[in-house]
């Protein structure tokens, strides 16, 4: 693809791009996008797999439910990748770096990482971006997988939010989705019934592994979330650039919030479930 043709789609439309993130974010423009969601490898030094699981009732199966009803639970594995990193914050600098220059003066980065490794890099993107443009670190808070009896079970991501400009940024707290009180009693009836505000600790359980949405992609995070992300620090006809975009779920939010989406990604694997997943919008898909 040629640089005139990635800049015209960052000025006016939406692509997947099958390409490496570094040499797309050097060809984009400065200042073009009002949001850069990304959920880049964690560095947890495993290969990642991901099992998709779905549930049928079968007379004969192994499994017991409800009411003595019988269940076969099939598993079918789906696309892996190994994440590790010799020099993994040296990997991130240059990518954010240009992260940096191409976000418009009202501009945010939402960087989702696990506790690992979420000090070292709150320390690099202030050194990026200046400690005066931190503005939350959110807490994405769930409650599945393996519980461990040595340590207190690790149940929580981390995405660290910094502004373009801390005087200019977009925030709209009205644009998202509101939460039950905790102790609705204690609220009035209207105020219970129009919920409250989400805070910086979210609770959201992960896609189920027979839910209509799951892709079967290892790092797939919440529609729900990305909604929340976009709808509040993004605008209408803003561009919504993702440079990890895995499964595309950046893109399914950009698109139903009616932001345009540059989702890049270097696997042929995430490349061929986003162009799936995002076909109802004809999203091009584009070589890099």
């Amino acid at each position: 693809m040629t640089d005139s043709r990635l800049a015209a789609l960052a000025m006016a439309g939406s692509a997947i791009v099958h390409g490496e993130a570094l040499d797309v974010l050097r060809r984009l423009p400065d200042a073009c996008a009002g949001l850069v969601y990304v959920d880049p490898p964690f560095n947890t030094g495993r290969r990642r797999t991901a099992v998709r699981t779905s549930v049928r009732a079968d007379i004969d199966g192994p499994r017991s439910g409800f009411a003595g009803r019988r269940y076969h639970v099939d598993q079918r594995v789906g696309d892996a990748f190994d994440d590790r990193f010799d020099d993994y914050l040296e990997w991130l600098r240059p990518r954010l770096v240009e992260t940096h220059r191409i976000l418009a003066p009202h501009g945010s980065l939402y960087f989702h990482i696990d506790p690992r490794e979420s000090h070292y890099c709150k320390l690099l993107l202030d050194a990026i971006f200046g400690r005066e443009c931190f503005l939350n670190e959110v807490v994405w808070a769930y409650d599945y997988g393996a519980r461990s009896t040595r340590r207190w079970s690790p149940k929580h991501d981390v995405l660290l939010v910094h502004v373009r400009d801390p005087h200019a940024y977009h925030f709209d707290a009205s644009a998202v989705d509101r939460i039950p009180y905790m102790a609705p009693r204690l609220q009035t009836p209207e105020r219970a019934a129009r919920g409250k505000l989400p805070t910086d600790v979210w609770w959201q359980s992960i896609e189920g592994t027979s839910s209509s949405e799951r892709t079967g992609y290892p790092t797939q995070k919440p529609l729900a979330i990305l909604l929340r992300v976009v709808a509040a620090s993004s605008r209408p006809g803003d561009l919504v650039v993702d440079w990890c975009a895995g499964s595309g779920t950046t893109g399914v939010a950009a698109a139903r919030l009616g932001r345009r989406a540059l989702l890049v990604d270097e696997s042929d694997a995430a490349v061929a479930v986003m162009g799936r997943r995002l076909a109802a919008w004809t999203i091009p898909v584009l070589a890099g």
